[in-house]
């Protein structure tokens, strides 16, 4: 074989050579590349379905804030309806001992009335006597003697009269001052009914105790429903709280998601571009 020959031959070997590492080299980038891709598909499955489990949890953490909002709103309307009913008892057993107190004042007074104008009528009734007697006197005096000064009859006699009227007068006030003993009484007892069911109505809505264990527990309309407006208004807290919890993480995840996808998106067409180099060479 000339020495030219041997060059030509050693030249085709050199380029063989050459091709198969050059093919051997984009091959490994390739498998390189298909395995990035691989790792970023299992990474964007990976976050998607973390964003789905969190979308998930905020959606059932959401339903449960909307639960506790309406539950909230209607214990809330049922404390200021029972604080109402407390409020209102309060005053009517305020108002109720005061007009209780003042009917006491005004039985007292009319009592005291009924027995000066009984003390009245003893000595006005002692007067007409005395009148009657003297005028019934002074008139037989008259027949022994006319001496007697008819206008002095007249006198005893208009006197009689008039102390009778006022006798009679005396009697109406009187039956009056028991007319009114009788009303006061009335209106006491109706009013005295009135404060202790007020005060028991009160103590119903406030003040209504049963024995757990060796302590005593208020179980009363008043303390039940504030109670269940602070638990309903703490558990909004918590789940508000939760929910926002929640968000935070589902909106980490999809950022995460999204770095992923568009590092998939990369990966792939750099993949892509690969292979057709590949092809093309």
């Amino acid at each position: 074989m000339s020495n030219q020959t041997s060059l030509q031959v050693l030249q085709r070997n050199l380029s063989s050579n050459n091709r198969y590492g050059i093919t051997e080299r984009k091959k490994s980038e390739i498998d390189s590349l298909a395995l990035q891709v691989q790792d970023a598909e299992y990474q964007v499955e990976l976050y998607q379905s973390i964003v789905s489990s969190m979308t998930e949890k905020a959606n059932y953490f959401q339903k449960l804030l909307t639960i506790a909002d309406n539950t909230r709103t209607q214990t809330l309307s049922n404390q200021k309806l029972v604080n109402q009913l407390v409020y209102n008892e309060t005053v009517l057993v305020k108002n109720s001992n005061i007009t209780f107190n003042e009917i006491e004042k005004a039985k007292a007074k009319t009592d005291v009335l009924a027995v000066n104008i009984k003390i009245m009528m003893d000595k006005l009734i002692y007067c007409v006597e005395v009148i009657n007697k003297l005028s019934i006197i002074v008139t037989r005096k008259k027949a022994v003697n006319p001496l007697i000064s008819d206008e002095l009859i007249t006198m005893l006699t208009t006197a009689g009269k008039d102390a009778n009227n006022v006798v009679a007068l005396a009697l109406v006030a009187l039956k009056s001052t028991f007319a009114a003993q009788a009303s006061n009484m009335e209106s006491k007892a109706a009013i005295e009914l009135g404060y202790i069911q007020s005060q028991d109505m009160l103590k119903l809505l406030t003040n209504v105790s049963v024995s757990v264990g060796k302590k005593t527990k208020n179980v009363s309309l008043f303390t039940l429903l504030n109670t269940a407006y602070e638990d309903a208004k703490n558990n909004y807290d918590i789940i508000e709280d939760a929910l926002a919890r929640a968000t935070r993480h589902l909106n980490e995840a999809q950022r995460h998601l999204n770095k992923a996808q568009v590092n998939l998106t990369s990966l792939q067409s750099g993949l892509a571009a690969a292979n057709a180099a590949a092809l093309a060479s």
